[in-house]
């Protein structure tokens, strides 16, 4: 609680002391939030029945993609910028983002009619609206929020968070043991966004927002974030296209099942999302050609370790998977243990490149974090639908992955540009990844022999899958 963060005047100790604090304080809020909802979702699936959380996938799709598809990138600009701690360029920050929740509130309005009726779900009409209140919460978010992260100083954050997770999910469980209704999941995610912001709005010290429009600040602020939402478009088909293209072939009760697979296999890849996407971009703001050898051989390490890390977690979530599925969710989701294997041992080709495209965003390249984003949506959503329509969901994983390998030279272009691609780390850890990624697979074929087509494994729907 003692590292808050003040505002116009920077931090005194060094770079790497601050990311070293901020990725353990990043690992432990995700670690711990993700273990609530671990802890949470063995106790729904034993209140609710597959179909709910299928539904409840949809409605997610769906906020997700309003989110990214509106994205402005006002977070990573007040991180990158020299006007970062700057009030009038935080508060024009602040006034965008406001304007941007009340329209995503609307629209997410407006599409539930449309969206129950393409997904064939009339639940979907009156959830969308009631769920994407989160939305609106979250526009009102305090720029505070954003120093914390721009100047790694997490602490006092990360436990804000947590109370807010924890909170909401104890708010979902009670609503789900009364009602038994999809609706307890929506109503929690209401709940959390409304207690964060409260939370951080009291209690996060540093500037206090005002609405304010700065002619300079709002065109910095719009320049940089024309590129971030074209790439922000490209993440929704990165991280939702899956769901969202299962949702309409697959049966309700397969796409819940799908998710409780996808939910376990993620936990290290969005682990080190988060981390990088809170500790990359300060680093690499402060570190250019002047920082010299010993910043250089710092940066290495970090990646170094932050990938090995990361495979050797997907590597044992691959391998266990199926015991995993078995020892914490009933015979029903069974089939989900094939999904974890196959999407784990997928997931390891992705996290060798994860750490380069931060660097863009720090050095204000955001038209090349366009570029290498609009590659790899396109590399992955084209392979996981071409894998689809011949074999099935077993096809479109096996289709993502020849997406990954083949985006790794366009994010090894980027990252040369921006002089900090290390041939050595991605020669390694691709080749370790595919070598572990294999016998996972033949380790646990007859579990990811479910997957295809006519196995009887509940991944059963139309239109070719």
């Amino acid at each position: 609680m003692s590292d808050e963060p003040l505002a116009f005047q920077p931090p005194k100790t060094g770079i790497m002391s601050r990311a070293a604090r901020g990725s353990a304080w990043t690992a432990l809020s995700f670690v711990a939030a993700q273990g609530f909802r671990l802890g949470s979702n063995l106790i729904l699936t034993r209140l609710l029945f597959p179909e709910a959380f299928g539904i409840m996938a949809l409605v997610t799709v769906l906020l997700v993609g309003l989110t990214l598809f509106s994205d402005m990138g006002v977070g990573p600009a007040i991180m990158q910028s020299k006007r970062g701690d700057e009030a009038d360029f935080l508060d024009t920050a602040w006034t965008i983002q406001i304007a941007r929740g009340v329209i995503l509130w609307l629209a997410a309005c407006g599409l539930a009619y449309p969206a129950a009726l393409f997904y064939d779900q009339p639940m979907i009409a009156w959830l969308l609206p009631v769920a994407s209140l989160s939305l609106l919460f979250a526009g009102f978010e305090p720029t505070r929020v954003d120093t914390a992260n721009r100047h790694l100083l997490l602490g006092r954050l990360t436990v804000l968070d947590l109370v807010a997770t924890l909170i909401g999910i104890i708010v979902m469980l009670v609503l789900a043991a009364v009602t038994r209704s999809v609706w307890a999941l929506a109503l929690g995610g209401v709940v959390t966004a409304a207690l964060r912001l409260a939370l951080l709005t009291l209690m996060m010290p540093g500037h206090r927002n005002r609405l304010r429009w700065e002619k300079a600040a709002g065109s910095e602020l719009l320049n940089f974030g024309f590129w971030i939402f074209l790439s922000s478009v490209c993440g929704f088909l990165v991280s939702q296209g899956d769901r969202a293209v299962l949702g309409k072939f697959l049966s309700i009760d397969g796409l819940g099942i799908y998710n409780i697979g996808a939910f376990l296999a993620m936990f290290p890849i969005m682990l080190g999302s988060a981390v990088t996407a809170r500790i990359l971009i300060p680093i690499y703001r402060e570190h250019d050609d002047a920082a010299g050898q010993a910043a250089h051989a710092r940066l290495v390490r970090l990646r170094f370790f932050l990938t090995g890390g990361l495979i050797c977690c997907l590597c044992f979530l691959s391998l266990a998977g199926p015991f995993i599925v078995e020892l914490l969710y009933d015979h029903r989701y069974a089939s989900a243990g094939g999904v974890m294997v196959a999407i784990s041992a997928v997931q390891m080709i992705a996290v060798v490149s994860l750490t380069y495209d931060q660097a863009a965003l720090a050095r204000g390249d955001s038209r090349g974090f366009f570029i290498v984003s609009l590659a790899k949506a396109s590399l992955q959503t084209l392979g996981f639908l071409i894998g689809a329509l011949y074999l099935g969901l077993a096809g479109a994983l096996l289709g993502q992955a020849i997406g990954m390998l083949l985006y790794f030279p366009v994010i090894a272009h980027l990252a040369a540009r921006h002089k900090v691609w290390d041939m050595r780390h991605d020669l390694l850890y691709l080749a370790l990844a595919l070598a572990l990624g294999v016998l996972a697979l033949w380790v646990n074929w007859d579990h990811v022999a479910l997957l295809v087509p006519g196995s009887g494994g509940g991944f059963h729907g139309g239109g070719g899958i």
